[in-house]
C-alpha cells in the first residue's frame, strides 16, 4: 500500500532506527486499513511523532489513524485516551499495541485554540483543565522519575552540544527539579506536551485533547506546556502572563508552576544534537524573576 511521508516526519529518516520504522510503515498501514475497514486520506503534512491521516469507518465514522513513531514517550497514550473515556479528549476507538496505531475520533472542524486571541484561548483551556486531572497510576510513568530522568541527561545534552546556554540556568534547573520531585501534591493525570497545538475544536464538546504524552504528577505541571509553548505568543510578558492567569484561575502554587516550566523547557531545549532556542529562552525569562 502506498505510504506518502509528510515533511513534519522527514527527521527520523536520520537515524538507523527511525529509517527502519519508515520501511515498515505501508504493510502496518495496509493490516491497519484491512483489520478496521478503513477507507483512509491522505496523511496530515503536521504529524511530527506519527503518520496520522484521516479515515472513515464502513458506518460513516469520521476518525484519524495514527501510526506512533515507537518512542516512550507515547507509549502510553492509547491508555491515557481511555482512562479519560471522551471527557475533554478525543475518543479512542481502536488500538493496535503490537503495531503502535490508533485509531481515535476525528474533531471537526479541528481548529487549533492559537487560532483564538491568547486571552480567549486561555478562557478555553483553564474550562478545559480541571476535567483532566483524573487520579491515576500504574502504568502511567510518574512525573518525579520522568523529572530524575532529565535531570541524568541534561549535563551531557548540554556539554555534547558544545554549552548552548549558561551555566547558571543548567544548575537552576537541576535544583528545581530536585526540589519539586519529590514534595508535589496529588498525583493525577497530566500531559507533558498540552501546548495549544494540541486542543483542536470539535463538535462533540467545544474543545479536546489530542496526543498526549502522558504522565503521573501533581496538577502544577499539567499547566506548564501551555506556559511555556510558543502558540500562544513568544515573548517574556506573553509568558508571564500566561503564568499568572492559569496559576490563580486553576488555584495552582505559582512558584511550583513556575519551576518546573523552567525545569521542562531546560531539559527539553536539546533534542538530540539540536539546540531549540526558544526554550532556553522561556527558561531565561521566567529565571529572571527569582
Amino acid at each position: 500500500m502506498r505510504c506518502d511521508i509528510p515533511e513534519g516526519l522527514r527527521w527520523v529518516e536520520r537515524t538507523e532506527a527511525g529509517r527502519a520504522w519508515l520501511a515498515e510503515l505501508p504493510g502496518r498501514l495496509a493490516d491497519c486499513v484491512a483489520r478496521w475497514e478503513l477507507t483512509p486520506g491522505p496523511p496530515f503534512a503536521y504529524a511530527f511523532a506519527s503518520l496520522a491521516l484521516p479515515a472513515t469507518l464502513p458506518d460513516g465514522t469520521r476518525a484519524v489513524l495514527k501510526l506512533q513513531y515507537p518512542d516512550d514517550d507515547s507509549v502510553h497514550e492509547a491508555t491515557a485516551l481511555a482512562h479519560w473515556d471522551g471527557r475533554g479528549a478525543i475518543r479512542l476507538l481502536g488500538h493496535d499495541a503490537d503495531r503502535r496505531a490508533l485509531l481515535v475520533e476525528r474533531c471537526d472542524p479541528g481548529t487549533p485554540l492559537h487560532s483564538l486571541a491568547a486571552d480567549a484561548a486561555l478562557d478555553m483551556a483553564t474550562g478545559l483543565l480541571p476535567g483532566l486531572a483524573v487520579p491515576a497510576g500504574a502504568p502511567f510513568t510518574p512525573l518525579a522519575e520522568e523529572a530524575a530522568g532529565w535531570a541524568d541527561r541534561m549535563p551531557g545534552n548540554w556539554r555534547r552540544t558544545g554549552r548552548p546556554y549558561e551555566r547558571r540556568l543548567l544548575d537552576t534547573a537541576l535544583g528545581l527539579l530536585a526540589d519539586l520531585a519529590p514534595s508535589q501534591g496529588e498525583q493525577v493525570l497530566v500531559n507533558q506536551d498540552l501546548h495549544a497545538g494540541n486542543i483542536l475544536a470539535a463538535g462533540r464538546e467545544p474543545w479536546l485533547v489530542i496526543d498526549p504524552k502522558p504522565l503521573v504528577g501533581e496538577q502544577e505541571f499539567a499547566v506548564v506546556p501551555l506556559v511555556r509553548g510558543a502558540e500562544l505568543g513568544h515573548c517574556p510578558a506573553a509568558v508571564r502572563h500566561r503564568l499568572d492567569r492559569l496559576s490563580t484561575e486553576l488555584g495552582l502554587d505559582r512558584e511550583r508552576v513556575r519551576g518546573w516550566a523552567i525545569g521542562q523547557a531546560v531539559a527539553w531545549s536539546i533534542g538530540g544534537d539540536q539546540v531549540f532556542p526558544g526554550n532556553v529562552e522561556v527558561a531565561r525569562w521566567l529565571l529572571d524573576e527569582m
